[in-house]
């Protein structure tokens, strides 16, 4: 696809996400329903970085001031929870850190910023399980409990490492990526969501379908998480072990896609009639891919970037709302699971799409 085809999608978004920021304002967002108006969560919620990140991308592509002055205050904002009484934060601190505190030092070289992110980076590195090797997902008492999600959280965790000097962090990091890769990745390529383990012994016990369909199903948002996660792992390792397992996860991915490039919810669905769309997916999916095409030997990469370029068309020709200025989301028809948050907005899809947009545009910024 030509990139003047993409230039003209990154000029639109930037016409459409000037929109969104007086739209959506001071709020938090996670999810817009049939109104089209995003919510208004709470800034410990696991969704509060992508709002912040997909502004940083777009001030770094276009110099807009506006869109800095939008995202400044976000990881002020986040670090905060961490003296707060609250149980919301856990491994998601990488979705929440890597695009407020991380790309803001990054972009502009902000101390705090960097000081945030290894704060975060000392959060998700104490879930560690030595015995299990893998970090914690949630809390409560789902001590042993480890979900796909996480491939893409501890790229948090590569980044401490590279700004401290510090292996530690990557060693962690390589652990948990390895222990997703034994227990959570199906011969097939295709993935599991929620991993159990005694997190006294470290034993293996069982898998959960979690938000998919069932435990022997594969959640498309899962198999996204793990095939961009694997990616970043070969790319901070150079470990060939990491780059086979998201091209088996992609390989999958791209097989089981429908048509038009957006696949439903599940890969695996049965036949009791929940055949709903995941713009997400898609949107997390072509990311990966583009990344995996950048890292592959020069004859697979047309193999993963005409896949990407694919499922980013339709994404655009079929799901954005160029013509509903009113609506607060880039996306529709994103799905959370098959029994809640069906065919909505979502913002982490029009963060990934954003981000995947700008990347066909020449962005070298990668957080994740």
């Amino acid at each position: 696809m030509s990139t003047a085809y993409w230039q003209e999608m990154m000029d639109k978004l930037d016409t459409k996400v000037t929109r969104m920021a007086e739209q959506i304002g001071g709020k938090c967002p996670h999810y817009a329903g049939a109104d089209g108006k995003y919510d208004d969560m709470a800034s410990d919620w696991w969704t509060t970085g992508f709002w912040p990140g997909l502004l940083w991308i777009m001030h770094d592509m276009t110099g807009k001031e506006l869109y800095k002055e939008a995202a400044w205050h976000w990881d002020a904002t986040l670090e905060e929870w961490f003296v707060k009484p609250t149980v919301e934060l856990h491994h998601d601190v990488g979705f929440q850190f890597l695009p407020t505190a991380v790309i803001k030092h990054t972009l502009t070289g902000d101390e705090d910023g960097l000081r945030r992110g290894i704060e975060a980076a000392n959060f998700l590195a104490a879930r560690y399980n030595p015995a299990g090797k893998f970090i914690r997902a949630w809390n409560e008492d789902k001590y042993g409990w480890v979900i796909i999600d996480c491939m893409l959280n501890i790229s948090l965790l590569f980044w401490a490492s590279k700004v401290t000097g510090d292996p530690r962090y990557k060693h962690i990091a390589v652990s948990h990526a390895e222990t997703t890769m034994q227990y959570g990745i199906r011969e097939d390529g295709s993935t599991k969501h929620i991993l159990s383990f005694d997190a006294e012994t470290g034993a293996y016990i069982e898998n959960f379908g979690g938000q998919g369909y069932s435990p022997e199903s594969c959640w498309s948002r899962g198999a996204a998480w793990g095939l961009y996660g694997f990616v970043n792992t070969y790319r901070h390792t150079g470990d060939e072990r990491f780059l086979n397992t998201a091209k088996r996860i992609a390989h999958y991915f791209i097989a089981a896609l429908p048509d038009d490039q957006v696949p439903y919810w599940d890969f695996r669905t049965g036949n009791d009639g929940r055949k709903y769309k995941d713009s997400s997916a898609a949107a997390i999916a072509a990311s990966g891919l583009l990344e995996l095409a950048e890292v592959v030997p020069p004859g697979e990469k047309s193999l993963y970037a005409n896949a990407a370029a694919r499922i980013l068309r339709s994404l655009t020709e079929n799901y954005a709302t160029w013509d509903q200025p009113e609506h607060e989301a880039v996306l529709t028809k994103g799905t959370g699971s098959g029994e809640s948050l069906i065919e909505v907005s979502l913002i982490y899809a029009d963060y990934y799409y954003i981000e995947a947009v700008a990347k066909l545009n020449g962005w070298k910024h990668r957080i994740f």
